[in-house]
């Protein structure tokens, strides 16, 4: 099992309470730095602009931008976005960014890919909101064109939603054969069958043991259809963590994270649980298929107790 991180971006309304921007995104920078020397495998973003669950006026670091600041930020620790939405770049141009940021980190980064659902975001930004099989089929275009910009001199396609013709793609980063591509999400007759023909890695389930159990069998399934070896690709999920100490009361450590919201609706979205909880979910994790797991620790952009706490106990239990 290996693990990584998201930094926090804003999305999450996690740099709120940090009002000069440029300190917003140092925030974001400490927790990459802190979770680089804790020995995390991975850092990760998120790719949206505006915040969840709600539009609020406050700060949202673009995805791609923090790639690259990250990338000359850290010097050691891999980057990825959970996922990039297929909807915001031309796929073409996201595979040049991809392969610059990877040069620019010296080999660090993965690149995740997504078909996008955030409706709001879509229209706000005018990229309208197509129907769910436009945006499937704009995505499964899109897997192939980065995937060919990445390991092919000349990437030629031509399809309904996206045409790329002799481009060219310079350097392609430095990873070998290619630098990774992620996909994120479970759908079975769509994104699942994609990660079977083209990724090195997918991400699904947000934590739910059955569904992962579920769509890893489905995706077992499809690589023995194409003749892709199963063990070939990354198998990931996240899952955001409370980590207790021990005989901590849960509805009294969480009032300050969890704000007006109750403890019953914040446990819902979110572990809580002490070291040997934790440890015990991974483990679950695990024997459902999970080789990858990123974390995400509410409050982190303040404290990085947690982040810590889970590198040094929870960690070295899965090396």
């Amino acid at each position: 099992m290996k693990f990584g991180t998201f930094a926090p971006q804003g999305w999450r309304m996690d740099l709120v309470e940090i009002e000069d921007p440029v300190e917003k995104y140092e925030a974001m920078t400490r927790v990459a730095l802190a979770a680089e020397s804790a020995g995390f495998d991975s850092v990760w973003v998120y790719d949206h602009f505006h915040t969840v669950p709600n539009p609020e006026i406050e700060a949202v670091f673009e995805a791609w931008t923090a790639m690259a600041g990250l990338a000359r930020d850290t010097n050691r620790i891999r980057l990825g976005q959970m996922v990039t939405c297929n909807g915001y770049r031309n796929p073409a141009l996201l595979a040049k960014i991809a392969s610059n940021v990877d040069v620019m980190s010296r080999g660090r980064l993965i690149c995740g890919l997504g078909a996008g659902w955030y409706e709001h975001e879509w229209r706000a930004y005018g990229y309208g909101f197509p129907e769910t099989g436009d945006r499937m089929g704009a995505f499964k275009e899109a897997v192939e064109i980065v995937t060919r910009m990445l390991t092919e001199d000349y990437a030629t396609y031509h399809g309904k939603y996206h045409t790329v013709d002799g481009a060219i793609n310079e350097p392609k980063g430095v990873q070998q054969p290619h630098l990774p591509l992620w996909l994120g999400g479970g759908g079975e007759k769509v994104t699942l069958k994609l990660v079977a023909k083209w990724a090195d890695g997918c991400n699904l389930g947000d934590g739910n043991l059955e569904v992962i159990r579920h769509k890893l069998g489905v995706l077992r399934d499809h690589c023995n259809a194409v003749g892709r070896d199963y063990n070939t690709i990354t198998h990931s999920t996240s899952l955001n963590i409370f980590l207790l100490e021990d005989g901590d009361d849960p509805e009294t450590a969480t009032a300050q994270a969890r704000g007006q919201r109750s403890y019953e609706d914040y446990a819902r979205g979110i572990f809580v649980g002490t070291k040997a909880q934790v440890i015990e979910q991974i483990n679950q994790l695990a024997e459902a298929g999970i080789d990858y797991l990123i974390t995400y620790f509410p409050r982190v952009a303040y404290d990085h107790v947690m982040l810590n706490r889970f590198a040094q106990e929870v960690i070295p239990q899965f090396s």
